[in-house]
């Protein structure tokens, strides 16, 4: 019953970084690993022997006082980590849950490795061995953002670990490939070596925040900003680059139907993110995006479903408006 609730890499490495000087003064030079930048809680790493390499997986497992006996994973989305969900974290703990929250490969602290085939399938499988060296056996997943699509393929895979199914404004509502020409790693490597602070806080204040922007967001555009003063960039672009190209070919939405874990949407209404509009036409842009809309498509497609909408909120309703999204958060978990 439905309730709606409130190498080939070293060949192409040819293109170096285009960066504006005066907008990266005062821009904090980053590790690629972030080692030079704290995460809220203690970090530690499981290595992974996949595809033909080692590679660390960095997370944090934060354990409460009060152990309710239940776990919760947290999901990061494409353009962030795991630090973004601090305030998450703490209130989750608060209430004895927890928390286990990973930076995917080619994210955050984890490895940037030079060769990789990414798929949402490998990540979800990187994901089920750090629960597994946990020695955890049941956990809530819950995914923002491109995290959504990793959290719903998680729970597709595994839907004996995953005992419900969280998504915070998950991307993938929608195929892009029925609207948006196909372009190739390059292409978006291309675009990943042109970013620098400015351009990368312009897209998210269009994107996520409708032009309503905060000086406390700035830390989340530093995060990546300080990656392109590293010598180093050119291989988180590449990594960066190949993400963009599982996002775009490898679609959940045609299989929500089949999802067997109950699920809590929850989606921010003002939203409009999606994938590589500046290549379609105006009009078609006007049609891509429309969380408004997905949110409820999305509700009547899985069949364990509940929906909350936040009116007048965007792509990250745990950073714009946390009270919004915590409390219907807590609320679902104690079902």
């Amino acid at each position: 019953m439905k309730s709606f609730t409130i190498s080939l890499f070293t060949a192409i490495l040819f293109i170096l970084p285009i960066t504006n000087h005066s907008q990266n003064q005062g821009l904090q030079w980053l590790d690629i690993e972030l080692s030079n930048y704290n995460y809220p809680y203690k970090v530690n790493s499981v290595t992974l022997d996949i595809q033909d390499q080692k590679l660390d997986m960095v997370y944090m497992d934060v354990q409460p006082d009060n152990y309710n006996g239940k776990n919760v994973l947290l999901l990061h989305g494409k353009n962030f980590n795991g630090a973004y969900w601090e305030t998450t974290i703490k209130a989750l703990v608060k209430e004895g849950y927890r928390v286990i929250v990973p930076d995917q490969i080619g994210f955050g602290k984890s490895s940037k490795p030079e060769h990789f085939h990414y798929t949402f399938q490998q990540l979800a499988l990187n994901t089920k061995s750090l629960l597994d060296t946990l020695k955890i056996s049941k956990v809530a997943v819950l995914g923002h953002s491109m995290g959504g699509m990793l959290a719903t393929r998680f729970a597709l895979m595994f839907p004996d670990t995953a005992e419900k199914l969280i998504l915070e404004n998950p991307i993938g509502l929608e195929d892009w490939k029925l609207k948006v020409p196909y372009k190739p790693v390059e292409w978006w490597y291309q675009n990943e070596l042109k970013k620098d602070f400015e351009s990368i806080k312009s897209y998210q204040k269009s994107n996520y925040y409708d032009g309503k922007w905060k000086p406390d967001y700035d830390q989340w555009v530093n995060l990546l900003a300080g990656w392109t003063l590293n010598s180093s960039y050119k291989r988180i672009a590449w990594n960066a680059a190949l993400t963009y190209d599982m996002i775009f070919t490898q679609p959940v939405v045609y299989e929500f139907d089949q999802l067997k874990v109950p699920t809590l949407l929850i989606i921010g209404t003002r939203d409009r993110t999606a994938l590589a509009k500046p290549l379609v036409s105006e009009d078609v842009r006007q049609t891509m995006g429309l969380y408004d809309q997905l949110g409820k498509e999305t509700y009547q497609k899985i069949p364990d479903a509940q929906l909350v909408e936040i009116p007048e909120i965007g792509h990250l309703p745990h950073i714009e408006s946390f009270d919004a999204f915590i409390e219907p958060l807590k609320k679902y978990l104690k079902q």
